[in-house]
């Protein structure tokens, strides 16, 4: 019974050890990562996919509540990572010191009939006073803001960086990370591909019409007829309302947010160590009309190595891209003039 017990913790191990290296071609441990609302419905399953990889080497979580209990508990987690929690605003600055990589799933989820909209007024606080820490303790931090609506906290977490005088367009990200997911899962589903070999660039924003898949550049190559193209689309612009419906009242998409979370911060950890990662993201750009964009883009060291743009649209696609500009560029100037007014 007990050489039982042993092959079947090994094959556990083994288990969580193919999870991490999912995300990860170095056995590398040398990244502290702060997560900034690591309690939450996000936070702990990202924490739980954080304390698992092999990259990182401290598991820095912060929150309003409950961050001790949270980080008590993934302590036990025999991986090699140290996690400490932190708890309450006078807490924040010392949960960000020596952070490399800074996660940011606070603030408050969507509920059925809530659009991404409704939550500015709250989201929108929190990411500013995160942001304004993130200034003063971490400015050379990579950070992934996934607290919604990303079309407009990104543009607040780079308006209080820039008053502080540590703003680095390179280093702010808007994970749009589930958007490819999303997009990859589904396409794999129609064409009855293995989805982790699917590869879906999505462009533009983060909520409904900004969210432009590229169905056009999928690898491997697909297509589909026009309707069925059209049905595609909407559904990846709408999956989150999807989840929202499907849980009734009970959340909104916290675990495959929390795996693409997971993912995202991978990506800048291994971009850290000098790999060259390509993902898609939402950051200051000069590719189209909208002062932000998500596309493709190369990452490094220091954050945004190349922008690799749109590439060549379809028809379809361009009236999608028309479409979301000028909803995107009303989204980042209300997260703008919210950082200008406050």
């Amino acid at each position: 019974m007990f050489s039982s017990a042993i092959r079947n913790k090994s094959r556990l191990v083994f288990d969580l050890q193919k999870l991490s290296n999912k995300f990860s071609t170095s056995n590398q441990s040398n990244v502290k990562v702060a997560v900034c609302g690591a309690s939450g419905g996000i936070g702990q399953p990202l924490s739980l996919l954080l304390k698992q990889s092999p990259l990182v080497t401290e598991l820095s979580l912060y929150d309003i509540v409950h961050t001790p209990g949270v980080a008590a508990d993934l302590g036990h987690i025999e991986t090699k990572s140290k996690v400490k929690g932190f708890v309450g605003p006078d807490q924040l600055k010392d949960s960000l010191k020596g952070a490399e990589v800074i996660i940011i799933p606070a603030g408050v989820p969507r509920k059925p009939g809530m659009t991404r909209d409704d939550l500015f007024n709250t989201n929108a606080s929190i990411v500013r006073d995160l942001a304004q820490a993130v200034a003063e303790v971490a400015p050379k931090a990579l950070v992934g803001i996934i607290s919604n609506p990303v079309n407009s906290t990104v543009p607040i977490a780079s308006e209080v960086l820039k008053k502080a005088g540590v703003y680095d367009p390179n280093r702010i990200f808007g994970v749009t990370t589930l958007d490819i997911v999303r997009a990859n899962t589904f396409v794999a589903e129609l064409k009855g591909l293995d989805p982790t070999n699917v590869n879906v660039p999505v462009i533009g924003g983060h909520s409904g019409i900004t969210i432009i898949p590229l169905i056009s550049q999928a690898k491997p190559s697909v297509e589909f007829p026009k309707d069925q193209l059209k049905a595609l689309t909407e559904r990846i612009q709408e999956a989150g309302t999807e989840v929202v419906k499907a849980k009734a009242g009970a959340g909104s998409a916290t675990l495959s947010m929390a795996y693409a979370g997971a993912k995202f911060a991978f990506a800048l950890c291994r971009a850290l160590k000098g790999e060259s990662v390509t993902e898609c993201a939402f950051v200051k750009s000069d590719v189209t009309e909208a002062k932000y964009f998500s596309t493709p883009i190369v990452l490094g060291p220091g954050g945004i190595a190349k922008n690799l743009g749109v590439g060549k649209l379809t028809d379809f696609e361009t009236e999608l891209l028309k479409a979301a500009i000028p909803e995107l560029k009303k989204n980042i100037q209300k997260g703008e003039d919210f950082v200008n007014k406050n």
